[in-house]
This record gives C-alpha cells, structure tokens and sequence, in this order.
C-alpha cells in the first residue's frame, strides 16, 4: 500500500503553481497524493489578488477555515507537504489532532507565530533570505530544528534545486521503509 502524501499549496493556490507539477511528478509514483488549494480551503474569493489582500484573507479567519476544512477532510494518518500558508494550516490542524505522520513545511514564515509544535517528525526549511523566518531562538522555544538554505529567499520551494532536495529528501524515507519491510 502505498504512503498517502497530503499537499497542501501556497497562498497562491493553484492559480501560480504551475512548480507543483514538479513535486508531482517526482511523488506520485511511490506515494497516493492528494493535493490541497489552500485559497479553495480558506474559502479565498477575491476580486484583486494582490499578496497584502490574499494575506489579509488568511489572516482575517481564513487559516481557522482552512483548518476546519482540512480537519473534515482529513482522518488517515498522512504525510503532509506543505508550503507557506499551506504549512502553518497543517500545523494548526495536527495541533487540533489532524492524524499526522510527518509535516515537511516550506517557507511556512507564520509558524514563527506559534508556540506548540505538534506531535510527530516536523520538518522546516527556509530561505536564508526569507526575512520573516522563524529564528534561532524560536526554534529551540517549540523543539523544532530549521534548515537554512543559502542564497534562497521566500520562494525557495519554485526552484528546480530545491524541488528536487526536498523529493529526494521524501523518497528516502520511502525506499527506507521499504527496505526495512
């Protein structure tokens, strides 16, 4: 039986996530995906989609919508792979008991608001030019590690570079696990 992989998008949705599909087509054949739309989970409508207003959006009751949804969604222990918004939804949600295997969230800045990490292997990677990271200190506060890639801001997770780090990065826990059977 294959591992289930959810994933969950930026705040951009679907609508500038044509990288994706690079995730995908490293992913899908050794995990069953199901794919998230985080505007589509947050009930996301906007006439203007500019970053300050779909981040208003999330900030103004869209992430706790997100999250209700999600948990709806949701009960089989999963892999998530999660991206800004994306990541700091499931977080919430595997705070709310989101059945969760493993949460790998990239450029999740918000999660620098929280002070809980949920159970299970947590994985974060950032930007070393990302300026709303979470620090050093916050980390060693909730007893989640952060991985800083060099010479990468924000965006980090469109690179080709860093898409294929990360899918090798959840292919070997997959060949592990494999080998261990």
């Amino acid at each position: 039986m294959a591992n289930r992989l959810v994933i969950l998008s930026d705040m951009w949705g679907s609508k500038k996530g044509l990288w994706i599909t690079s995730y995908l087509a490293y992913l899908q054949q050794y995990y069953n995906i199901t794919f998230y739309d985080c505007q589509h989970l947050a009930d996301v409508s906007l006439a203007v989609d500019s970053p300050e207003n779909i981040q208003k959006e999330f900030i103004d009751g869209g992430v706790e919508t997100a999250v209700a949804h999600l948990l709806k969604k949701e009960n089989e222990p999963s892999h998530y792979l999660a991206f800004g918004i994306g990541g700091t939804i499931a977080w919430k949600a595997a705070l709310k008991g989101l059945p969760m295997k493993s949460l790998y969230a990239i450029s999740s800045t918000r999660l620098r608001l929280e002070n809980q990490k949920p159970e299970g292997n947590v994985q974060l990677l950032y930007g070393q030019h990302d300026e709303f990271r979470p620090s050093a200190e916050w980390s060693l506060q909730v007893g989640v590690e952060l991985e800083i890639v060099q010479n990468f801001g924000h965006e980090l997770y469109t690179d080709e570079k860093i898409i294929s780090k990360v899918c090798q990065g959840l292919l070997a826990k997959v060949m592990q696990k494999q080998s261990v059977a």
